[in-house]
């Protein structure tokens, strides 16, 4: 046996003459050059990757919330058919909308039309941030409006109306009180101090309003001939109508109905939600749907809004985490239909831009 040589080839070896190429008057064979850039995917091509998919939300209420917390989350069925309802109706509130608008409450005496004027100002406060609410107590027969948002309010039409040095809007805070939903509210006068609240008076103290506020909810009195109601009437945008869930005050709101349709204000008439309010719990489902059948009937859109006790007679509507999930539903819904109203009229005063 011979040692192998310490270099891994052969000195002496020759290198392998090169591949002939193809015989004359054959065809030769060129190949393209392929940029591997433009190159054709690989095949069966690769699967795309899964986007990743939005967490799916969890319910906020009921027995599907109560499954999501047992379970630890394991187990979400998402939010119910009225908590989707209940987001698209707030989206809607809170979408942009341009200028000053100012949205009347009228009903008679007794049907709480003044917890309604409250509650539906905390639900625009709360959800339209980027704007000021204010809630006007207009109803001359010793209204009582500023004690149910701020019973500290110490407000005064005239001295809103006449003092000219309350120009800013810390100056006009001064004459307001407000609660802890945001809504600021401008108190009546009982006419012990100032006299009985006249057209004139009201009219240059909300003028002075809409320079700060670009929403106004105006508690208005019980009876439609009242001067200072008529002289609400002349700018309204947009009317809740409250009444009880019981024959006479369903008709009272109907004979309310009747009056803007003789007084030519059509226009506003369909811009109106009437508001089935169970003030004391006592209401029948029966004869409370046949009442809203009616005024569907009419073309008119209705809001029931059931009893809670949280709204009490006299107590204070500080923000809608108080109220019962039902009422703040049914507010929520008057507000997204009077902003469905506001959405078909073009935009006015001092705040379109």
């Amino acid at each position: 046996m011979t040692d192998r040589p310490d270099h891994p080839r052969d000195p002496y070896r020759q290198a392998p003459p090169p591949h002939p190429g193809p015989p004359a008057g054959e065809p030769t064979l060129r190949m393209p050059r392929i940029d591997p850039a433009s190159a054709a995917p690989p095949y069966p091509p690769l699967p795309a990757r899964p986007a990743p998919q939005p967490a799916k939300p969890k319910p906020a209420r009921g027995w599907r919330r109560g499954l999501h917390t047992a379970t630890f989350g394991l187990v979400n069925l998402g939010p119910s058919r009225q908590e989707r309802r209940q987001a698209a109706m707030e989206a809607m509130v809170a979408a942009p909308l341009r200028g000053h608008y100012k949205i009347g409450v009228l009903g008679k005496g007794g049907v709480g039309k003044t917890t309604v004027a409250a509650s539906v100002g905390c639900v625009l406060a709360e959800l339209r941030r980027g704007d000021r609410v204010v809630a006007v107590d207009a109803d001359t027969a010793f209204g009582r409006l500023g004690s149910r948002i701020d019973p500290r309010a110490d407000g005064s039409y005239w001295e809103l109306a006449k003092n000219k040095n309350l120009q800013s809007f810390a100056e006009v805070l001064t004459r307001m009180g407000s609660n802890s939903a945001g809504l600021f509210v401008l108190a009546g006068e009982n006419g012990a101090r100032r006299g009985i609240l006249d057209p004139a008076i009201y009219r240059e103290a909300t003028m002075r309003l809409d320079r700060h506020f670009t929403i106004s909810i105006v508690d208005c009195g019980s009876t439609m001939d009242a001067p200072v109601t008529q002289e609400a009437m002349r700018d309204m945008d947009a009317l809740i109508v409250v009444s009880s869930p019981w024959p006479d005050g369903a008709s009272a709101a109907a004979q309310t109905m009747e009056w803007l349709a003789a007084h030519g204000k059509t226009g506003l008439m369909q811009r109106t939600v009437i508001v089935l309010n169970d003030s004391d719990g006592h209401s029948d489902k029966r004869t409370r749907g046949v009442l809203a059948d009616q005024f569907r009937s009419r073309r008119q859109a209705v809001v029931e809004v059931p009893f809670d006790p949280g709204l009490r007679p006299g107590g204070v509507i500080n923000s809608t985490s108080e109220m019962s999930a039902a009422t703040r539903f049914a507010f929520v819904e008057v507000a997204a239909v009077l902003w469905q109203f506001l959405s078909t009229i073009p935009p006015r005063g001092p705040h379109v831009r």
